[in-house]
């Protein structure tokens, strides 16, 4: 069995495939073609989000591709810098026109500030209050069935608790940048103690894990590429992750993960 046919299961009961595919910085017509040929080779799960600007050609997609609806699992995102009720509730609309379904199965926040802010200094404002309106928004269309399953990106644990003090709903998924050399173990494990599964973005580290001599050493010996072995060791620590590719063949490879990492190299990519 493929591991594109296996789940996780959020705290909802709701399954979600192991892994997805991402499609950040992919073009409308490059996201609509790897997520096709995704779909017509065994993906379950494609990630994308309104600031990527291809979600009608992500939607596009899973109509061309002959997939029953109910067998894709789609991820969305609120842009950062929405951060009303009312914003929030127009966002979903949007993704919802954009990707030309009657439901999304995932939709997140994209990140607890606004990106500029998130870049520059994180620190300048926590926009704790204006996460929980946004929240109430993804309850309120969670609770009426556009939206199967809510959760957050990019959120550190003191962003987590605010939502987890003010909110009817949980979260039930935090995405973040999770890669060998640049892990989180305790938000990680802050994560799993709120039975919040874990997706991990950029698991290759948009390609700057290639070049690494001690990675490519542990990855020969199984026969596999380091973006092999890098999905890997998150599937290993429960994260899902979510490769992008606009290429056949790595859209391919990155599903053939079906392979075991010794403890013993599992603790040594920990420690790079």
């Amino acid at each position: 069995m493929s591991l594109l046919n296996e789940t996780f299961t959020l705290k909802n009961q709701i399954k979600i495939p192991k892994i997805g595919l991402g499609t950040w910085q992919s073009s409308p017509e490059d996201a609509y073609h790897a997520t096709k040929f995704a779909l017509e080779n065994g993906y379950r799960h494609v990630d994308t989000a309104a600031t990527y600007k291809n979600e009608a050609a992500v939607g596009k997609a899973l109509r061309d591709s002959g997939v029953p609806r109910e067998e894709i699992f789609v991820t969305t995102k609120i842009p950062a810098e929405l951060k009303s009720f009312q914003e929030a509730v127009d966002s979903i609309k949007r993704s919802m026109a954009e990707l030309d379904t009657e439901y999304i199965d995932l939709v997140l926040i994209h990140a607890p500030r606004p990106w500029k802010i998130m870049r520059d200094n994180p620190e300048q404002k926590k926009y704790f209050e204006e996460n929980i309106d946004v929240w109430k928004a993804l309850e309120e269309a969670y609770q009426s069935g556009l939206i199967k399953s809510i959760g957050v990106s990019n959120f550190d644990q003191d962003d987590l608790q605010n939502i987890f003090d003010h909110c009817d709903v949980k979260p039930m998924v935090n995405q973040i940048i999770y890669h060998i050399g640049k892990t989180n173990e305790e938000l990680l494990q802050f994560c799993k103690d709120n039975d919040l599964l874990v997706e991990g973005y950029s698991p290759i580290a948009t390609g700057r894990l290639l070049d690494n001599a001690d990675i490519k050493k542990i990855a020969e010996n199984y026969q596999r590429s380091i973006p092999q072995l890098s999905i890997r060791y998150l599937l290993q620590k429960d994260i899902l992750p979510l490769p992008k590719s606009v290429h056949e063949e790595y859209i391919l490879d990155n599903a053939k993960v079906d392979f075991t990492i010794s403890d013993e190299d599992m603790a040594f990519l920990d420690q790079l």
